[in-house]
């Protein structure tokens, strides 16, 4: 499913050329590092300005070809805003229009569907705090169930109300979500849920019986040493300008 519209984009809201870079750089880290599902799965990104504009991938593309130009504007209903020459997929914007429209810091929403991030979504355990990962990432992960292909409109309520304030999803038997008030932050808190869902599973194929339990109260210490404020910080301070620097090493045409 989807719209075709005619043109590329010839306008910009203020903001816009840079919430552009950097959304189409976390579709190229995506697909760095194998996290990318062909066409499928979305990042999203607030256009600022008050008309409730987002950034979105056009649904003919890989991740891997994503530029700056080519991502889709489009209105809450996942409908081009303006003119496109490619096509987007409104059905796949259900769950991000959900978080957008509820929270005022929703600025990206980022959902993948890895193997990792699927297999610990069908774990009845959850995410565990067996790894420093999975402690920085665990405290601020909300789970939402599963309730078929995200197509229906009444789901982005439930969505909502089970994410609550926090920053991270695990939507189960499906895969893994992250928010944040800036690209950068949304896609360091996506590295960090990722990276615990593939060392659980990892751990887990030893068997759980020989797992190594942290001691009482270091879950609490590591989550008062990473709060929601503080890994935006690291992330747009430090993170993220490096990552910038090894994308355009590899391939700086995600600029275009």
């Amino acid at each position: 499913m989807g719209s075709v519209a005619t043109a590329a984009p010839t306008t910009m809201a203020p903001g816009e050329r840079e919430a552009r870079v950097d959304l189409a750089a976390a579709y190229r880290l995506v697909a760095l590092y194998g996290w990318d599902d062909l066409i499928f799965t979305h990042l999203s990104a607030r256009v600022p300005g008050p008309e409730h504009h987002f950034l979105i991938n056009p649904y003919d593309m890989m991740f891997e070809e994503i530029t700056a130009s080519s991502l889709v504007k489009i209105d809450v209903a996942g409908q081009p805003v303006g003119d496109s020459s490619h096509p987007v997929n409104p059905a796949g914007f259900t769950i991000h229009s959900a978080i957008h429209m509820a929270r005022d810091d929703a600025h990206a929403v980022m959902h993948l569907h890895t193997p990792h991030g699927q297999a610990v979504s069908a774990m009845a355990c959850g995410l565990l705090p067996h790894t420093q990962t999975a402690m920085i990432a665990a405290h601020d992960v909300a789970y939402h169930d599963y309730e078929g292909i995200a197509t229906d409109l009444e789901e982005r309520e439930r969505l909502v109300v089970d994410l609550g304030r926090r920053h991270a999803m695990i939507l189960r038997n499906h895969g893994t979500l992250t928010v944040g008030d800036s690209v950068a932050s949304c896609f360091l808190r996506l590295y960090f849920l990722e990276r615990a869902c593939e060392a659980q599973v990892l751990m887990l194929s030893a068997g759980r019986d020989g797992l190594n339990t942290p001691p009482q109260g270091v879950e609490g210490k590591v989550a008062q040493q990473s709060p929601p404020a503080g890994i935006g910080m690291l992330a747009r301070g430090l993170a993220w300008p490096a990552l910038l620097r090894k994308l355009d090493r590899i391939d700086p045409s995600y600029r275009d």
